[in-house]
């Protein structure tokens, strides 16, 4: 018996690996820094990563970073949420999550990654992967999610890369209205 590669251990639930904290805190400044808010599911892990780097922007100003939580608790948000809005829904937020972008930016993920990117893909959102090699955004990278959109999922893309492409994804929904 072979081993083709060797993979290193998953995280534990609610843990992200370093390469996607990295990441997410990259492409959190670099959203900002291209004129986005950053909206979030307001927790830990590579959420407040992505919360951090927005705040990390030249550009940042108070309120750029939205956190949607899944409980009634604030205080559930992780220290770099400038609006908490509280849903109570508790997974079902990634509904809001979703409704609330204009553009779907994933790094690393597990289910509750698929289920924004999935929710994204029906609502029309344009969805960018950023390379880490880890999770959703790699495995659907480059690829359709199905056959109810002509287009692909964009990347992988760097950080700075996946903000661009978000950018330039909004200026073209915006002339094709």
């Amino acid at each position: 018996m072979g081993v083709d590669r060797v993979a290193p251990p998953r995280p534990r639930d609610g843990e992200a690996a370093q390469v996607e904290l990295e990441a997410a805190r990259a492409v959190g400044e670099a959203l900002v820094d291209e004129g986005f808010r950053v909206v979030t599911g307001g927790l830990g892990g590579v959420m407040e990563a992505a919360s951090r780097g927005a705040h990390a922007s030249a550009k940042y100003a108070p309120g750029d970073v939205v956190g949607i939580l899944p409980g009634r608790d604030s205080r559930e948000a992780n220290a770099f949420v400038d609006v908490a809005v509280c849903t109570g829904m508790g997974e079902a937020r990634n509904a809001v999550v979703v409704a609330t972008a204009d553009v779907v930016v994933a790094v690393g993920g597990r289910a509750g990654t698929l289920s924004e990117l999935a929710l994204a893909w029906k609502a029309g959102r344009p969805i960018v992967a950023v390379d880490t090699g880890t999770g959703w955004a790699a495995r659907l990278a480059g690829e359709p999610i199905d056959d109810r959109r002509p287009d692909r999922v964009h990347g992988p893309a760097s950080p700075r890369e996946a903000a661009r492409i978000a950018r330039e994804a909004i200026r073209r929904r915006s002339r094709a209205r």
